[in-house]
Order: structure tokens, then sequence, then C-alpha cells
């Protein structure tokens, strides 16, 4: 399986589906991240922003590329669908993350509008949440139990963001993991929403898990009745 994660910023990806990545990484598939921005105008600036996703990429197992956009102008046209459909080419995804439209930020919205634009051919695109999203409901869940602790270490990575400047609050990000596990029936988990998911139940995926190579252990139905009831 070769999995693609689409991200406006450095960190993005992390927070949105850090654990999943680890999951896919631990299966034997190969991971490639697509970075729209440097996050130039972050509080240290593009050449911080930049190594620190460098070494959470290599924490993650992943392949980085570069959209080369500027922090604060992802554009939602052409240009933008052009670079994510260059990088699904060149990393053969057959499975797609990037950002929910529904978000604050302005960046996020283009990212997952170029993301969905550039993979109208792709069978299996799922959408993450981040601090800034808005009325996110997931239906499909990832068990993040095993891989949490690796998602916390690579967002450690963002030195800027969770050291120096608290902008990302790990006891809030494990905290959710555990809320979404709670909506799951699983102790921790990963949360998305489904733009497109093909279920093959053919013999050749006979044995395979619900996601064909998404994680073990997904689960869906959000909205589902809480446990004991």
């Amino acid at each position: 399986m070769r999995v693609l994660a689409v991200g406006a910023h450095p960190d993005d990806v992390e927070l949105g589906c850090g654990a999943t990545l680890l999951a896919h990484r631990a299966r034997g598939d190969r991971v490639g991240l697509l970075v729209l921005t440097g996050g130039e105008h972050g509080p240290q600036g593009r050449s911080s922003r930049t190594s620190e996703q460098e070494i959470a990429a290599s924490l993650l197992g992943a392949d980085l590329l570069w959209g080369g956009f500027e922090d604060g102008a992802v554009p939602e046209g052409r240009a933008a669908v052009a670079v994510v459909e260059e990088a699904i080419r060149a990393t053969g995804a057959d499975v797609v993350y990037t950002h929910s439209p529904r978000d604050s930020h302005q960046d996020h919205r283009s990212a997952a509008a170029a993301t969905l634009a550039a993979g109208r051919h792709v069978r299996r695109i799922l959408l993450y949440e981040t601090p800034s999203s808005l009325g996110f409901a997931p239906t499909v869940f990832v068990d993040a139990a095993e891989h949490l602790p690796g998602k916390l270490k690579a967002l450690r990575a963002h030195v800027s963001q969770v050291l120096r400047n608290e902008l990302v609050d790990l006891d809030a990000v494990e905290a959710q993991a555990r809320y979404r596990g709670f909506q799951a029936r699983l102790l921790h988990a990963e949360g998305f929403e489904t733009e497109r998911f093909a279920w093959d139940l053919s013999g050749a995926d006979s044995g395979r898990d619900a996601a064909d190579g998404v994680s073990a252990a997904i689960r869906a139905g959000a909205g589902a009745p809480p446990a004991g009831r």
C-alpha cells in the first residue's frame, strides 16, 4: 500500500494522522508527506519549521515533499491542484489523507480543496482533523493505542510549536485520542471523515482488514450510542 498525507503547514499531518501513518509503516506500507508551505509566518520562521518537519518525517519513516507555497496563501486553483497531482503520481498513492474542508484556516481549506480535486481518481480519501477544524464528525476510526507515543514524539520534533510557544498542547492531543477512542470502542483512536472509501471484498483482499491497508483495527460508526447503552 502506498500512502500520501497532505498538510498545509509543518505539523499538520502529525496532528491529524500521525499515529495512522505509523500504523501504515508498521505493516510495511510506503508513506509520503506533502507539506504545502514552510510555515514561515509562524513564530520561528521558515528555517526552523522546515528542519523540524524534516525530523518529524524521519520519525514517521516518511518521504517528505514540499509544495513551495507561501504560508497563509495556499491557492485553491490549478497551481495547488497540480502540486498535489504530482505528489500523488510520484508516490503512486493508493490512499490519501488531507485536511477536512470545514476549517477556520484558509490554508487548510485550500489544501483540502486542492487534494480532493487532484485525488479525483483515488479510491480512498480520508479527511483528518486539526485544532482549527469546524464541526468535525468522524465516521472511520483507526486504533492509535500502539502508535500514540510515536505520534507525540513526532510532534515534539516541532519544537517551535510545542515547546517554545505552546501552540500545540500534547495533553490535549492525547485527550482527543482518548475521546475518539471512546467513540470507536477503543482505548485511543484517530478519527476521519470520508470523502471516498472503496472497500474491496473480492478474493484478492480476503483476510485483510476492513480498510485494505488503512491500518489494523478500523471502526466505522460515528453517531453510534455510547458504550454501555
